[in-house]
């Protein structure tokens, strides 16, 4: 009975023991038969929590290789960093020479593992397993050793993501932060490669603050305390911990939050290396983060393999480790276990352990799947994006390097993550200081005070900005059109933007230097962008378009009037009428008084042509087909004396004034005197650019002195930018026109200091605003309150051709020859031509065949060109010029 029941508990301990190599993904059959012993080294810093952490995952990774009864018996020797790099490698170095270890796993850096690996004395190919995050890789480092192994992605997806996040919010401008390991980092490497993906999200990084690492502090809170003040004395309020410990961290935002740092209007954002711990922090600690952005990354915790293993952990890690309040394992100790197995199956494989077997592992690990590319994890990461809130954190999205931001995804016990929606959207957030809204990641020295934005207190038009002051009240009121884009264009920011208009009793000059020298925080108007005015500020997107433009009075034009009439119509067409109204007389005189046997001159043909056109009660018409002939003309005298009425009338009302000043050569000639906006730049141009004369420019004050000028005769011309020319126009139009060229100038712009953020934020609402519509109605609003007509154009009166009569011409025309042919048939058939045709006659012949010719020509020409040059069709107009018009004698018997 005794040996019966042994063997039982040996057959269910081989089962167990074969149950539990299949979940860990190991294989029995790679056991020899005896049992060797392999010492591995581990290198961790013991007081940290991820040390902790990735202990208690290599123990249990050994206990569960040793509980499958299989050959290899791994013996791990461990050695504490104290969180210092010089130690991390002495400690290696030790473990390889003394401890004769085969393979080491731990926090070791590239740089870490070079030296372990020059430093040795006994070989240099012993394969090390970096542990720490993100994975760095050439060309951020100038080699990678064959032997280093990182189990870890790559920073570059990291830095992408975090720029995503930024990109996402849409913040110009980070402040980051780095925690420099005893010098021993990739510092530059991993900051040109996150402002190399932040540029590509238009952003970029403005500051940076180096921290020395937890244990080279002589007083660790003093020092945070004072690179916190720094951080704080500049605009930019979006933080970034690009690489940190987690103690490091947790000193850093209990100091912020003591600074008032964790409040309203600020933005912190923390990696994977510090939110994948999260689970294991206090909630004392989480109190102070509040609000805080940060990424870990994602793994399947549904496998009954993890499930098991999260188990031990927490038995395990909350024996050896009582004053932790959490104890569940992070990815990290997923990694470190894994990293454990990998070492195993190798040995189990082929007796021994070399880097390059070990990179040729391919199994799926707690962590996910295990295999390896360029020394780093081939299997691209999925990133939890998490908001600390309350006592933990909640998860607002998923970000991964093909798909970006998705909500949620699907998760299988085979290891496999599938995206389940990709809408490239995070939840709601919560901020520092409680706040709801996406801050706008920056504040003013003194966060309290709104901007001081100065308005100009003496513009010429106060249409644009209107300054008055109520006595009652005893407040100053500011309106006017710049007024009403800016405050459209501020409610369309994505935060608050609290600002206080000063009006300015300056010129725009002084009020743009004011801006640079601090005394003001912004300008606000009609203020032209101009070249030379960046040198003191940054403009934003003109939100109107402007030029400068010179204004005269406008005068009689009475040399015009004599001829006017015959400017209605172009000189092509005035011959085209007078050519087919001869033709068609013709062929009425032609038609009526073909029956004859003798014919009238040349002369008696012409005055019947006009009498039977224009007098037709005098020659009535007899023949079906002169009225043939007739009505179509009729229509096209009809349809052309209207638009010849309808030009010669706008001619009439608008051509019979030209301008006083034709243009700026007239004035400097003449050494007349210009009046312009003298508080504005225009002096300066009229001046430097146009070569007017100091002497020769009045600087008017206000709208209406330009009128006064211009009545006293004053200025013989007045120069505006284009948007106060409409506004001049709009009211005093009956007299004044524009004139000459028109200067391109930059447009209407609101001022900044340089490098402020709020330019292009400022710069994208304008644009809202325009495309939206509401900037068009400002203006429209801007021009309506003067019911003046528009201005006077005086180049907009073109003559007008023959071309919208095309048609009509060539229906008529067309009638007129096919009369004519038939008259001319049926006459010589009827023997009705004699010899005794006068040499008038035949001169009228050859006028009347090259006026055929010349109308033919004009119509053809105009119908054929395109189809000729696509075409091999011969051009009849060039068969017409062969014509030669010669005298015909016909003998009729």
């Amino acid at each position: 009975m005794s040996r019966a029941l042994f063997f039982f508990m040996v057959l269910l301990f081989t089962l167990e023991s074969k149950a539990i190599m299949a979940r860990e993904g190991g294989d029995n059959n790679n056991c020899p038969m005896r049992q060797t012993f392999t010492s591995i080294g581990a290198v961790f810093y013991y007081n940290s929590r991820l040390g902790k952490e990735q202990k208690v995952a290599m123990d249990i990774a050994i206990q569960d290789l040793h509980s499958l009864n299989c050959s290899t018996k791994l013996v791990l020797r461990l050695k504490d960093s104290q969180g210092n790099s010089a130690r991390a490698t002495s400690a290696a170095t030790d473990l390889i020479d003394s401890k004769q270890v085969q393979a080491i796993i731990g926090a070791l850096t590239i740089q870490e593992a070079a030296l372990t690996s020059d430093m040795s004395k006994t070989t240099k190919n012993i394969p090390i397993i970096s542990l720490t995050s993100p994975a760095i890789v050439p060309p951020l480092v100038p080699f990678q050793p064959p032997f280093f192994i990182q189990m870890a992605n790559d920073v570059t997806l990291h830095m992408q993501c975090i720029a995503a996040i930024v990109g996402h919010f849409k913040w110009q401008k980070v402040t980051t932060i780095y925690e420099n390991n005893n010098g021993v980092s990739s510092e530059s490497a991993t900051l040109t490669l996150l402002f190399d993906s932040l540029q590509a999200v238009g952003s970029r990084i403005e500051h940076h603050s180096t921290i020395p690492s937890l244990s080279s502090m002589s007083d660790p809170k003093a020092t945070m305390e004072e690179e916190l003040k720094k951080l704080r004395s500049k605009n930019n309020r979006v933080f970034i911990v690009v690489q940190s410990s987690l103690e490091l961290a947790i000193l850093l935002f209990q100091k912020a939050n003591q600074m008032g740092m964790m409040k309203k209007g600020y933005v912190w954002i923390v990696t994977d290396e510090i939110a994948s711990l999260l689970d294991s922090l206090d909630s004392s600690i989480n109190y102070n983060m509040q609000g805080v952005l940060g990424f870990k990354t994602n793994f399947v915790s549904s496998t009954e393999a993890f499930k098991q293993f999260k188990t031990k952990f927490r038995n395990k890690y909350g024996s050896g480790y009582p004053e932790e309040e959490n104890a569940n394992p992070s990815v990290f100790a997923l990694r470190a276990y894994d990293a454990t197995w990998a070492i195993a199956r190798t040995i189990n494989k082929l007796g021994s352990v070399t880097s390059s077997k070990l990179l040729e592992s391919n199994f799926d690990g707690l962590s996910g799947k295990i295999s390896f590319k360029n020394g780093t994890l081939s299997q691209l990461p999925i990133f939890r994006i998490i908001n600390v809130v309350g006592k933990s954190y909640r998860e607002i999205g998923f970000w991964s390097p093909k798909l970006g931001f998705s909500e949620n995804f699907i998760e299988h016990d085979s290891m496999e993550v599938k995206i389940a929606n990709s809408s490239g959207i995070l939840g709601p957030m919560f901020w520092p200081g409680g706040s709801l809204t996406v801050p706008k990641g920056w504040e003013s020295n003194d966060e309290d005070k709104p901007l001081q934005i100065g308005v100009p207190a003496k513009g010429v038009f106060n249409q644009f900005v209107r300054v008055s002051y109520d006595q009652e009240l005893n407040r100053t009121f500011v309106s006017g059109f710049s007024i009403d884009v800016f405050e459209a264009t501020v409610k369309r920011l994505p935060y608050e933007l609290p600002y206080t208009l000063v009006p300015f009793n300056g010129s725009y000059d002084e009020m743009v230097q004011q801006v640079y020298y601090k005394g003001l925080d912004a300008s606000v108007g009609d203020i032209e962008i101009m070249s030379d005015r960046f040198q003191y500020c940054e403009f934003t997107q003109p939100y109107v378009e402007s030029g400068l433009v010179m204004v005269v009075t406008i005068k009689p034009d009475n040399l015009k009037e004599i001829w006017l009439f015959t400017k209605a119509f172009t000189k092509k067409m005035w011959l085209m009428m007078v050519t087919l109204h001869l033709f068609i007389g013709f062929v009425v005189w032609l038609v009526e008084r073909g029956g004859n046997p003798e014919f009238e001159g040349f002369a008696a043909m012409l005055w019947f042509s006009i009498t039977v056109l224009f007098f037709m009660q005098r020659e009535p018409i007899k023949s079906n087909w002169s009225r043939l002939v007739l009505a179509p003309w009729f229509l096209v005298i009809l349809l052309v004396s209207a638009s010849f009425t309808a030009s010669l009338t706008s001619r009439m009302t608008v051509s019979q004034f030209e301008p006083s000043m034709p243009d700026i050569e007239t004035l400097q000639r003449t050494n007349a005197k210009v009046g312009c906006n003298g508080n504005s730049f225009i002096v300066r141009y009229l001046t430097n650019m146009l070569n007017f004369k100091p002497e020769n420019i009045v600087k008017v004050k206000s709208m209406v002195d330009y009128e006064e000028a211009f009545n006293r005769g004053d200025i013989g011309a007045a120069f505006f930018v284009v948007p106060h020319a409409k506004v001049f126009l709009a009211k005093f139009c009956k007299g004044y026109t524009t004139t000459g060229p028109t200067f391109k100038l930059g447009g209407f712009g609101f001022v900044f200091p340089k490098d402020s953020p709020l330019t292009i934020d400022i710069s994208k609402a304008i644009l809202e605003v325009t495309q939206s519509g509401e900037l068009q109605q400002l203006e429209n609003n801007l021009l309506s309150s003067d019911n003046c007509s528009s201005l006077i154009d005086l180049n907009n009166n073109p003559e007008l051709g023959p071309e919208p009569f095309y048609g009509l011409f060539l229906v008529s025309g067309s009638i007129s020859v096919f009369a004519f042919l038939i008259i001319t048939v049926r006459l010589v058939r009827n023997r009705q031509l004699n010899l005794h045709l006068t040499s008038t006659t035949f001169i009228g012949s050859r006028v009347w065949l090259w006026a055929i010719i010349l109308l033919i020509r004009t119509h053809l020409k105009f119908q054929f060109t395109n189809i000729r040059r696509s075409s091999i069709i011969p051009d009849p107009v060039e068969e017409l010029n062969e014509i030669k018009p010669t005298c015909v004698v016909v003998a009729v018997r």
